[in-house]
C-alpha cells in the first residue's frame, strides 16, 4: 500500500506528500464507510437475537461481526475506487482518500480484495458457507449492479441498488440457524423500502452535486414535490412491512408495538417533507435532513425492538 498516488497532479502532491502515517491510516478506514458499516451492523446483531430465541453464541457474533465488517468495507472501497471521478467534484465527498490522493487507486484496489477475502474467510470458517456465500452476493450485487450499472443510468438507482444493503438481515439469520425463511425476507424486505426515503432525503440535500456530475438521482430529474410523494409511498409500504414481522414471526405483542409507533413518527415526517416541498423548491424549507436522520433513528430502533422481543417472551 502507498502513501502517495503517482498519478496526483503537481498542484495535489505537496497534500499527499505531507500525508502522517496517521492520515493515511485514517483514509485508508475512512475508505470503507464505516457509519454505512455501522448502519449494516445494526441490521445483522438483532436478528441473530430474534434466529437464537435469546442471546446467540458470542464467538458466532464476533465471527459475524468482523465477517460482515469485512464484507462492508470491501465493497465501499470497491464503490471509492469506481466512483473516484464523480467523488472529486462532489462537496460531499471530495475530502475522501481517493480524490485527496492520499491513497492511490491501485492500493485501494487491493485493500479492497484483501478485505473480501478475508470476510469471505471469517464468514465460510467461522461462520458458515451459506453466510459466506450471502456476503460474497452482497459484495458483487453492490459494485457490479449498484456502482457500476445502476448509478448512472436511472432514477430507480437506489431502489435496487439497495439490495445490497438488505443481505446483512439473511446474513444474520442464516449465520445463527444455517438455513433460511420468511421472517429475515420480511426484514430484508423492510430495509429496501427503507432505503429510497433515506437516501432520496440525503439526495435531496445534495441534488446540486449529483446534477454537476449527471448521476440521476431522483431529486435531480424530479422536481421535490414528486419526491417528497415517492418518499411517502415507499414509507407507508416500509411500515406496512414492519408489521408483517408479527403474524410471520409470531412476536410478542411488543415488537408490533414499537413498530406501530416508530412507523407513525416516520409517516408523520415523511407527510411533513411532502407537504412543505409541494410549495417550494427550498432545501431551507423542505428540511430534508430531518427526514434523513429520523430515518437512521427509525431503524436502529426497530432492529432494537427485534433483539429485545424474543427476551421479553423467553
Amino acid at each position: 500500500m502507498t502513501y502517495v498516488d503517482q498519478s496526483a497532479s503537481a498542484a495535489q502532491q505537496p497534500e499527499a506528500e505531507r500525508a502522517t502515517f496517521k492520515d493515511v491510516v485514517a483514509a485508508y478506514v475512512g475508505l470503507t464507510k464505516p457509519r454505512v458499516i455501522e448502519l449494516l451492523l445494526l441490521t445483522t446483531v438483532p436478528v441473530m437475537f430474534y434466529a437464537a430465541r435469546g442471546v446467540p453464541d458470542l464467538g458466532l457474533v464476533v465471527a459475524t461481526v468482523v465477517g460482515g465488517t469485512f464484507s462492508a468495507g470491501s465493497a465501499s472501497v470497491f464503490n471509492c475506487v469506481y466512483d473516484r471521478d464523480i467523488d472529486e467534484q462532489m462537496r460531499r465527498t471530495r475530502r475522501r482518500a481517493l480524490p485527496r490522493h492520499i491513497v492511490s487507486p491501485r492500493a485501494a484496489l487491493v485493500f479492497g480484495f484483501v478485505l473480501g477475502i478475508l470476510s469471505t474467510v471469517v464468514l465460510y470458517a467461522w461462520v458458515n458457507p451459506l453466510s459466506a456465500l450471502l456476503s460474497v452476493t452482497a459484495i458483487a450485487f453492490y459494485v457490479f449492479g449498484y456502482t457500476m450499472l445502476l448509478k448512472r443510468r436511472t432514477t430507480q438507482n437506489i431502489v435496487w441498488g439497495g439490495i445490497a444493503g438488505c443481505f446483512p438481515t439473511l446474513i444474520g439469520w442464516t449465520a445463527v440457524t444455517g438455513s433460511l425463511s420468511w421472517i429475515p425476507v420480511v426484514l430484508f424486505l423492510v430495509v429496501f423500502f427503507w432505503t429510497p426515503p433515506h437516501t432520496w432525503a440525503l439526495a435531496l440535500r445534495y441534488r446540486e452535486d449529483y446534477a454537476n456530475v449527471d448521476v440521476p438521482m431522483l431529486p435531480v430529474v424530479k422536481p421535490a414535490a414528486e419526491v417528497g410523494r415517492q418518499i411517502v409511498i415507499y414509507s407507508w409500504v416500509m411500515v406496512a412491512t414492519s408489521l408483517l414481522l408479527w403474524p410471520v414471526a409470531d412476536t410478542s405483542l411488543f415488537y408490533p408495538a414499537a413498530a406501530a409507533v416508530l412507523g407513525a413518527v416516520f409517516l408523520v415526517q415523511a407527510h411533513r417533507m411532502w407537504g412543505r416541498a409541494k410549495g417550494t423548491e427550498s432545501l431551507a424549507v423542505i428540511q430534508p435532513m430531518q427526514l434523513f436522520h429520523t430515518s437512521n433513528l427509525y431503524l436502529s430502533l426497530l432492529f432494537v425492538a427485534v433483539a429485545i422481543d424474543p427476551l421479553l417472551s423467553r
